[in-house]
């Protein structure tokens, strides 16, 4: 009966893997090119090369990228399978140096997720952004008093601060230390912008007292209720690197965040179908030909050695058990659970078109 139930078991994870597979490739006449996130996704470690973001954030990619350790006195790195812990050493540094803050402030550690893959580039699931190592996810939920299992980290899920089937913030659920927490990661003069849903901008704009600059880095975007995106600002000795437009002067606490609640996270009806309905387009996708011209030299060179791959500080040394991480696999990553413990249906993942979102947008639009 074992023996039955593994072979059931492997049919369907076989079965399972295939369909995944086939909706992540995208059909392409023959001899055309191959889509970026395939040739990136697919590299284990990073380019041995000086280190340098190239690129936009969403259109770009990283040589010399360094892995944040698994775990750090403060922060836990979750969905390991995904291998996206690589980034930039500013970021990892404003990573580690926000964990410190987070735990005076009563924070009990930082849950962190997706980075950068090795070499940056498009990813083979989720986010337009993340590709020259400047991004990063962290969850809002708190680490665990426990170091938690490799299984753990992947099973895991956030919890979203919004009330259920709302646009706003569960008042129960949200404690100071939240705002204390974004705050201290808008801090940093290196932080560029932090994203959040909308209903956790209102929620700030409306308790906020005293000092409100820092507001203006916390911008409000689609999603991000069960975790925030800080981005910080091209790094020195990174001379191809683009940045974005700045966010701004002013707290943000204006039109262009009731512009939300008016239409950017309003369902909207569906168009009516023309009679003679258009042809379907093919897909679009980027390409290694489409990204800056260093990214094919950083996608094909040689891999970094694994003892020089993370970023380690005297100040964040920390012992913890050893985790054994599987070897990098596509379909692991393809198949990795989402963060979210549960759909808020009335907080869409994206609604309006891109177009209109208020100026300055808190994301590229490409």
């Amino acid at each position: 009966m074992n023996h039955r139930k593994h072979q059931y078991r492997g049919s369907l994870h076989a079965l399972f893997a295939g369909m995944v597979l086939a909706a992540q490739t995208i059909a392409v006449p023959a001899f055309a090119e191959p889509p970026a996130k395939q040739l990136f996704g697919a590299k284990a470690l990073p380019a041995d090369l000086p280190t340098q973001s190239v690129g936009f954030y969403s259109k770009g990619c990283i040589a010399g990228a360094r892995a944040i350790p698994v775990d750090g006195p403060d922060w836990q790195v979750m969905r390991l399978s995904r291998n996206r812990r690589w980034g930039h050493p500013d970021l990892l540094a404003t990573i580690e140096a926000l964990s410190v803050k987070a735990k005076q402030d009563g924070w009990n550690g930082l849950l962190v997720g997706d980075i950068s893959q090795p070499r940056g580039g498009p990813m083979l699931t989720g986010h337009a952004s993340h590709q020259v190592g400047l991004d990063a996810d962290i969850w809002f939920t708190p680490m665990p008093d426990k170091r938690m299992s490799y299984k753990e980290r992947e099973e895991t899920s956030a919890v979203s601060v919004l009330k259920a089937n709302s646009f706003h913030v569960d008042d129960a659920r949200w404690k100071p230390q939240y705002t204390s927490l974004l705050r201290n990661a808008a801090s940093f003069p290196q932080v560029e912008r932090i994203l959040v849903h909308p209903g956790i901008k209102q929620k700030l704009c409306d308790s906020v007292k005293g000092d409100r600059s820092w507001l203006a880095k916390i911008r409000p975007y689609y999603g991000h209720h069960y975790h925030f995106h800080m981005r910080i600002k091209c790094p020195q000795g990174s001379g191809n690197c683009k940045p974005q437009a700045p966010v701004g002067k002013g707290d943000g606490c204006d039109k262009s965040l009731a512009w939300w609640f008016s239409d950017g996270l309003v369902p909207k009806k569906p168009a009516k179908p023309d009679k003679k309905p258009a042809k379907p387009k093919p897909p679009r996708y980027l390409t290694l030909s489409g990204m800056p011209a260093q990214c094919a030299t950083i996608l094909n060179a040689d891999d970094v050695p694994q003892k020089k791959a993370e970023f380690r500080t005297r100040e964040t040394a920390f012992s913890a058990p050893e985790i054994e991480i599987p070897k990098v696999d596509p379909m692991a990553i393809l198949a990795s659970k989402p963060i979210e413990a549960s759909k808020n249906k009335a907080a869409p993942a994206e609604a309006a078109p891109l177009a209109k979102v208020p100026v300055p947008t808190p994301r590229p639009v490409q």
